[in-house]
């Protein structure tokens, strides 16, 4: 299965190996950032929280104009100096010791990162055909939790409160491994440059995101998005951890084991679900995505009836949660990019990756903002109620999709071969 997941050009193997060596990095330090602020620099849990905040709405509202640099330059222009400035930032984080001064690393972070995710898309989708995409981005997002996973077992092992220079040599070794897709990259020396423009496309790329907003399926797509994360992964940092805690009463040692399980489920499962979903509809299976994820909070609003009244049972709830949420992940993931690349032309291919990426910015505001104050309140069985019906409308809105696309595009049956655009080195 992972020789089949696997993309036929060797840059583009490259580029995932680069994806899983900068992943390790980014597990290092991922569990940590709102610990190091305030029990080691000493922040208040209230300016540490504004400065995770400021850093989400930066990379969002810079998001745009990244996509607008990777159509104009190409990705390769966008991506290796945002790989840099985004090593510095991380690396400054060693050397944070005022409220100032993690404003301002926050700031720098977030400006390298606002355009990694639309680039590297990008990138991966110019190496790869129609026919493999779906794998592939699959394979990036197992790659991705596995490295992430392995990264944070490491750092779980080292770092200690009372021993501030653990956390600086963590967010050091994730510097460096930002470097290393970037060095990746710079062996490539023809992958990432800006795609050739057809006559005929000119006049389709000059609405830039306004042509991108008129493309009706895509645009249904990012209503789907918004809808699904905003009820799916932005309840995850806040929803699902403080329902866990509060209602359900585990204790937080519950919550991680169910991340870590989350993580297994995601590594173990992604490449037996792409296989499984070859040849099948894409809009199908957006829909059973959030199916999987209403059934992942039923299973946790169960656990809050349980309670106290079984503690094992409740935990075990918590932790099933947790696995069946990643399980719908593994459906989301090699689905998603590739079908926001289906419906992409190459002129604005780095627009329509940097819309998509924009929706987990977008619900990753407004989920917290939702979550916080109903469970803030002790209304924990109307937050069951609003995210599970908000997972099931996007349920709906997937299959409306459906016969806005293609039979190609929604991957039930295999594209006509296509040949690889040429890239402008200019």
């Amino acid at each position: 299965m992972l020789r089949r997941a696997l993309p036929a050009r060797p840059e583009a193997r490259r580029i995932l190996l680069g994806t899983l060596l900068s992943a390790i990095g980014r597990g290092l330090t991922l569990p940590f950032l709102f610990i190091y602020l305030t029990d080691v620099r000493g922040l208040t849990d209230n300016q540490a929280g504004l400065v995770i905040g400021w850093f989400g709405a930066v990379t969002l509202a810079l998001s745009p104009l990244g996509g607008t640099l990777i159509d104009r330059f190409g990705a390769r222009r966008v991506v290796l100096p945002c790989l840099a400035i985004e090593a510095v930032g991380t690396g400054s984080l060693a050397l944070v010791d005022s409220i100032g001064t993690a404003f301002a690393v926050s700031t720098l972070i977030a400006i390298g990162g606002s355009a990694l995710w639309a680039g590297q898309t990008t990138i991966l989708a110019s190496l790869t055909g129609d026919g493999e995409r779906q794998r592939v981005f699959g394979l990036q997002f197992a790659l991705l939790n596995l490295g992430i996973g392995v990264g944070g077992l490491i750092s779980g092992a080292v770092v200690d409160i009372a021993r501030p220079v653990t956390f600086q040599a963590i967010y050091l070794l994730d510097a460096l491994s930002y470097l290393t897709p970037g060095l990746i990259l710079l062996t490539l020396p023809h992958v990432g440059h800006r795609l050739v423009q057809a006559p005929t496309a000119a006049a389709r790329s000059a609405g830039g995101y306004l042509t991108v907003l008129r493309d009706r399926p895509f645009r249904r797509l990012v209503i789907f998005g918004l809808v699904l994360t905003t009820c799916g992964y932005a309840q995850i940092e806040v929803g699902f951890t403080a329902y866990s805690v509060r209602v359900v009463e585990v204790t937080p040692r519950v919550v991680a084991w169910a991340l870590a399980c989350n993580t297994v489920m995601i590594v173990l499962a992604q490449l037996l679900v792409i296989r499984r979903m070859e040849g099948r509809s894409r809009t199908r299976a957006l829909a059973a995505v959030g199916a999987v994820f209403a059934a992942a909070w039923l299973v946790l609003g169960a656990a809050g009836l349980v309670g106290t009244g079984n503690a094992l049972v409740a935990a075990l709830g918590v932790v099933a949660c947790a696995a069946i949420f990643g399980f719908g992940e593994t459906m989301l993931s090699p689905v998603m990019p590739a079908l926001t690349n289906a419906l992409a032309t190459d002129e604005l291919r780095g627009r329509y990756n940097a819309m998509s990426s924009m929706i987990f910015g977008i619900s990753g505001i407004i989920g917290p903002v939702t979550a916080g104050p109903l469970l803030g309140a002790a209304h924990g069985r109307l937050w069951v109620a609003v995210v599970v019906g908000g997972c099931l409308a996007a349920s709906a809105l997937a299959l409306s999709l459906r016969p806005l696309l293609t039979a190609a595009q929604d991957g039930r049956t295999a594209p006509a071969p296509a040949t690889q655009p040429q890239p402008v080195v200019a």
